[in-house]
């Protein structure tokens, strides 16, 4: 039996969901994968996916000025909403915040559309927000949008991702289907930064693996810094340590250990920010981070070299997605996997 899936997609980025449900569907002769439409409001997001992964329709478009009604129907949905006002780092304004209520979007798609499943993605801050009543709410939408919904925290250095990444993922059921996901068993094996960086080595012809410029002094400081400190925990003559008042973030010119996950890829900040090289004196180009997004060496972002950063950092690791949509379309297939009990069970 070969199931057809037809998938839309809002808040795409520049394709790692949608790129990891599709290395999903090539590993399971069942399923007939289609990327039917995507959204997003970034150009740079658009143009990167659309020369990446064959989508028939790409919407550059405010979800918020989106018509619905030129929306082609779809039998699975993905939406990794805006999680700026979520993030665990800022202002946490929640769902009174700017990007807070992009969710209900998702939720107004799931209404009008009823696709079979859904998968829906944001930061680990999502679930404290507001004393955790935002996320209470957004998994009442969900369910009162008739699905049945598994609500979980992937730690996503547990299921093959060179990073320490934790994202709370929700995938629903239609309720009439009367089918029951269960959260995948992670792996046994972790992946680490220098693996991912070094297997296989980075030819420098490799698209956006453009080095960083840093001046003398930085280059000096980093010098001084070893593998998993960061410039207010090393060894730093005074003439090279920052002048910093107030909270001292830990990732600041924080160097990666080799062998061991990389900390969290973020998609901005200022100096200091960019993650750097555990050996080498320097800040990591977007391709080495990309790769710790598990994003393959031909997949190419394209704009200018802080928008391929930006990219890449609110970016979900698709490899890590692939394993939760392999799930999805073995329930969908009555097929068993392996399983471990959701981390989130009440609300």
């Amino acid at each position: 039996m070969s199931l057809k899936i037809k998938y839309g997609e809002f808040f795409s980025g520049p394709g790692g969901l949608s790129l990891g449900l599709e290395l999903a569907a090539k590993k399971i002769i069942d399923i007939n994968f289609e990327h039917t439409w995507v959204t997003d409001y970034d150009n740079d997001s658009c143009l990167t996916i659309s020369k990446n992964l064959d989508i028939k329709k790409v919407y550059h478009s405010d979800v918020k000025q989106l018509d619905f009604n030129n929306l082609s129907k779809i039998s699975g949905f993905g939406f990794g909403f805006p999680c700026n006002d979520f993030s665990l780092v800022g202002e946490q304004l929640g769902i009174n915040g700017k990007y807070g209520p992009l969710y209900t979007y998702g939720v107004k798609l799931l209404n009008k559309f009823q696709p079979d499943w859904f998968l829906a993605e944001n930061v680990s801050g999502l679930s404290s927000s507001n004393d955790g009543g935002t996320f209470k709410k957004i998994l009442d939408d969900l369910v009162d949008a008739n699905y049945d919904i598994v609500p979980h925290l992937y730690k996503f250095e547990k299921y093959g991702v060179p990073q320490n990444r934790h994202r709370i993922i929700i995938v629903g059921f239609r309720k009439d289907l009367g089918l029951k996901f269960k959260v995948p068993k992670p792996f046994d094996k972790v992946n680490t930064a220098g693996m991912a960086i070094e297997n296989p080595k980075i030819s420098l012809l490799t698209p956006n693996h453009n080095f960083t410029k840093q001046n003398s002094k930085v280059v000096e400081r980093l010098s001084y810094i070893k593998p998993g400190q960061n410039a207010f925990n090393a060894d730093i003559p005074k003439h090279l340590q920052l002048n910093v008042k107030g909270a001292k973030i830990s990732q600041i010119y924080k160097k990666l250990e080799k062998n061991k996950p990389a900390y969290t890829v973020t998609g901005s900040g200022g100096g200091g920010t960019h993650m750097y090289h555990w050996n080498e004196n320097r800040a990591l180009t977007n391709r080495e981070r990309a790769r710790l997004q598990t994003f393959p060496d031909d997949f190419v972002f394209y704009g200018s070299k802080e928008s391929v950063r930006k990219q890449i950092g609110m970016a979900i690791p698709p490899k890590g997605v692939s394993v939760i949509a392999e799930a999805i379309f073995k329930t969908l297939l009555g097929v068993e996997y392996e399983s471990i009990d959701n981390s989130i069970k009440k609300w």
